[in-house]
């Protein structure tokens, strides 16, 4: 008889480094890919560019590390004490950096930092054509990164993973919720389960950056990856 698996939801906090480091490291194999009972699962856009481990590590650490505290970052924890699930998110003031921030042997990295960029820009523009001012810091809760290790019941891990954050940003009185959805599975869920949308412009047209018009990235099969869309959540 197969035994159910439990698990334990932890927000991460700095005085906490080894959280940190394995839940970076389970971001990181997300991103990268794993093998999911014979199936090989992936961020489109890091497997389309072949980014090398180590440095994408180093990039959700230090992405970790920097914003941990504002209480924003959680852990799903096994019955063997290993992350298997990782919801991180932060909220700071959106900014642009309009420039390759990235070198060496993780410069493709530029790729995607451009391509959330473009819906980013978008959606501030947007926002300052309706409210007239920029988003200030504390205001609302972006969500920049899900991965997801657990080889079993992956759906529930993400369902409470994002319930608990919304649940926590409602609480915390945060005005609204939006990220970038990179595949069209996190998108359905998304939508679905937890009641975002497609972000929509006084124009009526939606946020997303499709992969078919990025030479980069026109090779992810639409039945992956659409783009990636500006998802919104108002609290």
């Amino acid at each position: 008889m197969q035994t159910e698996t439990t698990y334990t939801y932890q927000l991460l906090s700095s005085d906490n480094t080894q959280l940190i480091e394995q839940s970076a490291a389970c971001l990181a194999k997300s991103f990268i890919g794993i093998d999911i009972n014979g199936r090989w699962v992936q961020e489109p856009m890091v497997g389309m560019l072949d980014l090398p481990y180590e440095d994408f590590y180093e990039f959700t650490k230090e992405y970790l590390e920097g914003v941990v505290d504002q209480g924003y970052c959680m852990a799903a924890v096994n019955g063997e004490q290993d992350v298997v699930g990782v919801l991180a998110g932060d909220t700071s003031a959106p900014e642009i950096i309009g420039e390759d921030v990235f070198e060496g042997d993780f410069k493709d990295m530029n790729v995607i930092l451009h391509v959330l960029e473009d819906v980013d820009k978008r959606f501030l523009a947007d926002f300052h054509k309706r409210h007239g001012r920029e988003i200030e810091d504390g205001e609302a809760l972006h969500l920049f990164m899900l991965g997801v290790t657990a080889l079993e019941d992956r759906k529930e891990v993400i369902h409470e993973l994002l319930g608990q954050l919304i649940a926590k940003a409602e609480n915390d009185g945060l005005s609204f919720i939006y990220s970038e959805a990179t595949n069209n599975k996190s998108t359905h869920i998304s939508k679905k389960y937890h009641q975002f949308e497609h972000y929509q412009t006084v124009d009526g047209s939606s946020v997303i950056h499709y992969y078919k018009d990025n030479d980069r990235l026109h090779d992810i099969p639409e039945s992956v990856a659409e783009g990636t869309a500006l998802l919104y959540k108002k609290l």
